[in-house]
């Protein structure tokens, strides 16, 4: 007699789930316990189908929520009734979603009103602040709240679930998919297009930054600060992949496209085998993202922080991050010394004796064997990172 099969849904709406997502899914794929199936909400869209298409991977359905100047309120009501039309017509045993998006939000509510257990990945990360980052702090806190199963990626995103009465029988350490993915891209070793045109010799950085606090003011500061970096080092090349929204690509545009801008590489949004040849060529990377925290300090290489305040804290205490916020005279300050000074640069990658914090690249495989625990009665184990 034929065991009948798990049917696990996971719902992805951005590049950085998809990115994260995927070494599960392939996992779950591949496992014959699981039947295995992937919903896209489309709240990005070329870039979402991008970052599945290097995993091999195609929706089962896409709900393509996405359009021009789409707001939160849209993107929350269209998955929440797509999800929920998707889960009447095909009921799941479980529904994983991820992080902190409003498609993870969305998504595990449609759940929760259908009482169809969820598996949270990268559950427990907190700022402690629901304004930064916004709205992604809310989605995280409420999506744990509706959760089942907690997947957290370390030992303190578990304690937070803990301190805030989560059952300690369903939170699990496992690591962050992220590095299963950034391992996995790494070994492909394909060739870099964006690497094109820059002298080996050069020193390079990157920078990204989309962040929805950082609209206006704050992102001109952090551009203001970039462009005198790029006049004192002429010697620096920069690449800076410009994000899909008008007002954070007009702002960046509009102060670095400029005077010295002949040695930055402005880009469309990178696919993700792209993005991960230029972290690793680059000497260091000034971000708002928490993936490009975790990333860097799986790479060893120094990150500032273009955020107030990290829901990552692991990325301070031991990766390769440090905090400078928009502050003009810090980020310059600090990217300079990082440009000039060998051995300030070198002292980030030995921060927490020169592991990375946020996994090995297995989180994948430990996530598929607590939900095969799960499906058979046998919650036993925890999974450590």
């Amino acid at each position: 007699m034929e065991t009948k099969k798990i049917k696990i849904l996971s719902v992805v709406g951005t590049r950085p789930e998809a990115i994260k997502m995927a070494p599960l899914i392939l996992e779950l794929k591949n496992d014959p316990f699981f039947d295995a199936a992937l919903l896209a909400s489309g709240q990005h869209s070329d870039m979402l189908s991008q970052a599945l298409s290097h995993f091999g991977l195609t929706p089962d359905e896409n709900l393509k929520v996405m359009k021009e100047r789409q707001t939160l309120e849209h993107i929350t009501s269209s998955v929440l009734v797509g999800v929920g039309a998707f889960l009447d017509a095909n009921p799941q045993d479980m529904l994983l979603t991820h992080g902190d998006t409003t498609t993870t939000l969305a998504a595990s509510l449609a759940g929760f009103y259908r009482k169809t257990p969820i598996g949270h990945v990268e559950a427990g990360l907190r700022s402690r602040d629901m304004s930064r980052p916004f709205p992604e702090e809310a989605n995280r806190v409420l999506t744990d709240r509706l959760c089942s199963l907690h997947f957290a990626p370390t030992g303190l995103a578990a304690e937070n679930l803990r301190a805030e009465g989560v059952s300690g029988e369903s939170v699990f350490v496992t690591g962050n998919t992220v590095i299963d993915a950034l391992f996995w891209t790494l070994a492909q070793n394909g060739e870099a297009k964006v690497l094109r045109g820059i002298p080996e010799e050069a020193p390079l950085a990157l920078l990204t930054a989309h962040r929805r606090e950082s609209w206006g003011e704050p992102l001109a500061r952090i551009c203001r600060a970039v462009r005198r970096l790029m006049e004192k080092h002429p010697e620096l090349r920069l690449i800076v992949p410009l994000h899909k929204n008008p007002e954070v690509r007009n702002t960046i545009t509009d102060i670095l496209n400029v005077s010295g801008s002949k040695n930055i590489v402005f880009t469309e949004p990178l696919e993700y085998p792209e993005f991960v040849a230029a972290m690793n060529r680059s000497l260091f990377i000034m971000s708002d993202s928490g993936g490009v925290q975790e990333e860097a300090s799986a790479l060893k290489k120094p990150v500032l922080i273009l955020r107030e305040i990290s829901e990552r804290p692991e990325a301070l205490d031991q990766g390769t991050g440090l905090l400078v916020g928009s502050d003009e005279h810090i980020i310059e300050r600090e990217a300079s010394r990082l440009l000039e000074d060998i051995s300030y640069r070198e002292s980030f990658t030995k921060r927490g004796g020169g592991s990375c914090p946020f996994g090995d690249g297995n989180a994948s495989k430990r996530i598929a064997d607590i939900l095969k625990s799960y499906f058979s009665g046998r919650v036993r184990e925890r999974f450590n990172a």
